[in-house]
């Protein structure tokens, strides 16, 4: 059975940790042959991540030193750069070059929103990866999403020929008002199709949790890391084929794959202790926005008020400040709502507040985290 965690290649040790792209080679050379000689294989990369780096980085580390039979390598066709039909080839064909292979095992339409599913469709994208799968370039086909699980229906529904989903599932963010994570999760399950978890330790917020939290994970197990339970929790999802870690040193990868070789799913006792450490984690956030939608009723600029909220309390979490993924969703909202600084500061919100949360200064903060 294949081990279910796989390394991803867009948080990489850095010799200069203000340039994404000043990857430690050396020492990710260390962590991918420690990961495979403990009978891991699978590696994924984009072609944006590390300032367009990870996938050199894949070359170089990965597949000039190891047998093609050795390891699973995924990339992703990043739709966000695709402006006419011929760049997808052209991005592919750079993409093979890069990595220094002639076919990729897994590919996916990297990040589908409301926005790049239109582009998708325009260009034939979905079209395009399963000629490119009928050609041998690509074993397996499928997308990575970042929006509300009524899209994701409609994207399944309309494209069953996608083998697998790739979602950011964590245990602060499965009932998130904005990511959804429970609910993309299970409508992935009712179409039937597996789950690769991406973000299961959110952006390394889940591997350094408050001290009460620390306090109660070693309770249960004293030589457990925050990180593992995090991990073991996605990954215990049924139909979960796949739980990926953005590992940024040795000392993360000897811990990741020392508890996911032999992996168990986190007992009844356990799921009960990160209940606990959600409403711990919860209590210390940034906005105590309880999405309870009064707020949006009869706001004149039509904001997203609850949804940016939990957004940027997940940013305000997360303890990588380099890549955000809370951006992509604030971006999403504000293409069919209101942005935080549209704000006119009529209040209403205010009074319709049960919080009674300063609901417009928050605002003007969400505005300066989002709004470059």
């Amino acid at each position: 059975m294949t081990k279910r965690l796989g390394f991803g290649l867009m948080r990489m040790p850095l010799l200069d940790e203000n340039v994404p792209s000043s990857v430690d080679v050396v020492q990710v050379e260390r962590m991918v042959d420690t990961f495979i000689e403990r009978g891991f294989t699978y590696f994924d990369t984009a072609y944006m991540y590390h300032d367009f780096k990870s996938e050199c980085v894949a070359r170089e580390a990965l597949v000039k030193r190891h047998g093609r039979d050795t390891f699973t390598l995924t990339s992703k066709l990043p739709i966000v750069f695709l402006k006419k039909e011929g760049d997808q080839e052209r991005i592919f064909d750079e993409q093979l070059e890069k990595c220094g292979v002639d076919y990729f095992d897994y590919y996916l339409l990297h990040n589908l929103t409301g926005a790049s599913y239109e582009t998708a469709c325009r260009l034939g994208s979905f079209d395009f990866v399963q000629r490119k799968k009928a050609e041998g370039r690509i074993r397996h086909v499928g997308f990575s999403f970042h929006d509300k699980a009524e899209l994701l229906d409609r994207i399944l529904t309309e494209h069953p020929e996608a083998e697998f989903v790739q979602l950011q599932i964590n245990y602060l963010d499965w009932d998130n008002e904005s990511i959804q994570s429970r609910l993309c999760y299970e409508t992935a399950r009712r179409h039937g199709k597996p789950v690769i978890v991406m973000e299961p330790v959110k952006g390394g917020s889940l591997a350094r949790v408050p001290e009460e939290v620390e306090r109660l994970f070693r309770s249960i197990d004293p030589d457990a890391s925050p990180a593992s339970w995090a991990i073991r929790y996605a990954a215990g999802l049924d139909g979960v084929m796949m739980v990926l870690s953005g590992m940024s040193s040795l000392e993360q990868l000897e811990d990741n794959t020392s508890f996911m070789n032999d992996f168990k799913p986190l007992s009844e006792r356990e799921l009960a202790a990160v209940s606990q450490a959600v409403e711990i984690i919860n209590r210390s956030i940034a906005i105590p926005c309880t999405a309870c939608r009064y707020c949006t009723d009869g706001c004149p600029q039509h904001i997203a008020i609850p949804e940016y909220f939990a957004i940027y309390n997940a940013d305000k979490q997360s303890v990588n400040q380099g890549f955000s993924v809370q951006q992509t969703y604030y971006d999403n909202y504000a293409l069919t709502h209101g942005k935080a600084s549209d704000c006119i500061a009529c209040r209403k919100c205010e009074r319709s507040c049960p919080q009674h949360l300063p609901i417009v200064e928050y605002l003007k903060k969400v505005a300066e985290t989002f709004e470059h």
